[in-house]
């Protein structure tokens, strides 16, 4: 009898103890210092109103009053780091092959019309020049004042360590976020330059997901600063305009957004100081659902669509100099 006591205090001291760490995780963890608030997100610089991951999509967005720019890295034959969310030449050019088997001057212009991956059948066309791959350190230099985020797309020591002299070299640490669904990429990440706000990687999410669910949480520390994750019924949305779609999907999709977007996790995970943005969102009812479930920010490929949603919603615009 004893002893059944004993067990059930301490598990009610645990599950109290857990409840008033997850409403005031501050009396536990010190707040991350986060320099950049981000409610508007341009993916890719904004695929479907700009060549993708190009200056001038960068330029538009910016122009727009976007809090941040996303983009992509790999490394050419020559060791440049390339903004190219794609490994491989084959969907945005005529050519074949790999970046990484190019020198960087001997890389193919973009073709004239590149597929929008988040909006099936889509595809961007323009009479604009630049249709040419950046370089990151172009991106630096054009937008010092700019919070970027950069998905390290390969597992290459030299590449994670190429971005971070470009990060130091442009004084950009308190303005960059950086890391990769690949837990070990961004492992690497972290272990290259602590000093850059770092993603979490679905690894880590998972890792999130279990410890949100058995209340241990708030008694755990997080050295990631931001929670870059996918909205599963958009996704399945959206990929089932390419494979073909079974009747279970969007029953796991809608369980997955139960368990995943949960407006509790990302309070508790801002009261930490860590940001959660929702991706990649194309929609007005997407960017509302988002908002309303307490995300930091949207990631979109229509950066005009996205302004002008929060200039007609305030309310969701908070922190942000769109409104």
């Amino acid at each position: 009898m004893v002893t059944e006591m004993v067990i059930a205090a301490v598990i009610g001291c645990y599950i109290v103890s857990s409840l008033i760490l997850f409403k005031f995780p501050c009396l536990l963890h010190k707040k991350k210092d986060v320099k950049f608030m981000c409610r508007h997100i341009s993916h890719r610089g904004g695929a479907g109103e700009n060549y993708e991951n190009t200056i001038t999509a960068f330029h538009h967005a910016v122009n727009l009053g976007t809090d941040m720019l996303e983009l992509d890295c790999h490394l050419s034959k020559d060791g440049k780091v390339v903004v190219s969310h794609d490994l491989s030449l084959d969907r945005r050019t005529q050519s074949s092959g790999l970046i990484s088997e190019y020198d960087y001057d001997d890389l193919p212009c973009m073709k004239e019309q590149v597929p929008i991956d988040f909006v099936p059948g889509a595809s961007f066309s323009s009479a604009s020049e630049d249709r040419n791959f950046p370089l990151l350190e172009d991106v630096f230099k054009n937008f010092p004042n700019t919070a970027i985020n950069i998905d390290i797309k390969i597992n290459n020591d030299n590449l994670i360590s190429k971005v971070s002299e470009l990060v130091r070299k442009y004084n950009r640490e308190h303005l960059t976020v950086w890391g990769n669904v690949n837990d070990d990429v961004t492992k690497k990440c972290y272990k290259e330059n602590p000093n850059i706000c770092l993603l979490f990687s679905a690894k880590s999410v998972s890792l999130l997901l279990l410890k949100l669910y058995t209340g241990l949480l708030p008694f755990m520390s997080l050295k990631e600063t931001h929670l870059e994750v996918f909205v599963p019924a958009a996704l399945v949305k959206v990929y089932s305009s390419y494979y073909p779609e079974k009747w279970w999907h969007h029953w796991v999709a809608s369980i997955a957004d139960v368990i995943l977007i949960r407006r509790a996790l990302f309070e508790h995970l801002a009261k930490r100081g860590i940001q959660t943005y929702l991706w990649v969102l194309n929609t007005e009812e997407e960017y509302r659902t988002a908002y309303e479930s307490g995300a930091t920010g949207v990631m979109t490929d229509y950066p005009t669509k996205l302004k002008h949603f929060l200039e007609a919603n305030p309310q969701y615009a908070r922190d942000n100099k769109l409104s």
